[in-house]
């Protein structure tokens, strides 16, 4: 029974250890996320940090989350946005205007023969 015990305390406490990483990391990105902080005020909260984590975090998440969650908010939009820009780009490179104009400029620099250039056409058009 006592090897119960000892699994279900290494089980929580690993969670809680777990946790607090999560959260040390999260601070710490969102530290040199943050344009308005100037370096030596940066340098304080990661040296507060390392001196006394638990309370440091705890005061950090109290004083700065809701700037967080605006900076992380703003940092998921912007990835979102640029994923948007790079699919309508992509997306525009495979359609069958492009194929034939990529196999135009093949059979023009003579890289393919008339053949090949129209069956790539057919194929584009299909």
């Amino acid at each position: 029974m006592n090897d119960f015990w000892d699994f279900f305390w290494l089980l929580l406490w690993s969670f809680a250890f777990v946790a607090y990483l999560m959260i040390l990391f999260q601070i710490i990105g969102d530290l040199f996320r943050d344009h308005d902080l100037s370096g030596w005020w940066k340098a304080v909260w990661i040296i507060f940090l390392i001196i006394a984590p638990f309370l440091t975090a705890l005061i950090y998440v109290i004083a700065r989350g809701s700037g967080m969650a605006q900076r992380q908010a703003a940092a998921i939009r912007a990835a979102r946005a640029e994923t948007d820009q790079y699919i309508q780009q992509t997306a525009g490179q495979t359609s069958p205007a492009h194929q034939i104009e990529t196999a135009k400029a093949l059979l023009d620099s003579g890289t393919i023969t008339q053949a090949e250039f129209d069956q790539l056409k057919a194929k584009a058009l299909s």
